[in-house]
């Protein structure tokens, strides 16, 4: 009897633990975890542009036409500033800023979808760059903002290196097919003095 008791009472403790974790509530709700997941992965979301940005060559764009899935996605420019879209072939691009070119898409879908709704939005940033080489932290292809000096551009590489030579730096520039070497006082624009010429498309920054 002692041992028919002692099952029976093993059985019910049993019963009870199995009931409470079918009840009990997880620490971390089933639709939390995939919504956590998804905020640390990184995205590769749109270019850091204003709407003044004049769009060039090689950029990309993603075009949304609202309800037509088959008429959306991402667009590059090409090298003659020109994108393909379905139904309405090429169209002008380069030289416009994002705002233009969707009413400019619009205008060109009317024959074809009904109150067309269209959204354009730079991607990737590649025709707005200056490249900036040599001692600095990080080597590579600045977007070029309005305004923007060899010091800010030298400041987005993350800075000089101990070993740069502060005082040949200078700056690669194209005028009319050549190619023109313009120096640059960085200990003067740090100072305030001069902080040199503004940036243009396609410059060079060269940190000896």
């Amino acid at each position: 009897m002692k041992s028919l008791a002692a099952s029976l009472i093993a059985l019910f403790l049993l019963d009870l633990v199995s009931a409470g974790a079918q009840t009990a509530k997880p620490l971390i709700s089933p639709t939390s975890e995939p919504h956590r997941s998804r905020a640390a992965q990184p995205t590769s979301g749109p270019a850091a542009v204003d709407g003044n940005y004049i769009i060039g060559a090689d950029d990309v764009l993603q075009i949304t036409v609202w309800k037509e899935a088959s008429m959306s996605g991402s667009l590059p420019v090409r090298p003659d500033g020109m994108i393909s879209m379905v139904l309405i072939g090429d169209l002008p691009a380069a030289g416009k800023t994002p705002m233009q070119l969707a009413s400019d898409v619009e205008g060109r879908l009317k024959k074809y979808v009904q109150d067309p709704n269209v959204t354009v939005v730079v991607s990737a940033v590649n025709s707005h760059r200056v490249f900036v080489v040599g001692e600095v932290q990080h080597v590579g292809p600045i977007t070029l903002s309005a305004g923007m000096t060899a010091l800010q551009a030298i400041a987005a590489a993350g800075g000089l290196t101990p070993y740069a030579n502060q005082k040949h730096i200078y700056i690669l520039r194209r005028v009319k097919g050549q190619q023109q070497k313009v120096l640059f006082n960085y200990k003067g624009a740090i100072r305030g003095d001069s902080m040199g010429p503004d940036l243009e498309t396609g410059d060079t920054i060269v940190v000896p």
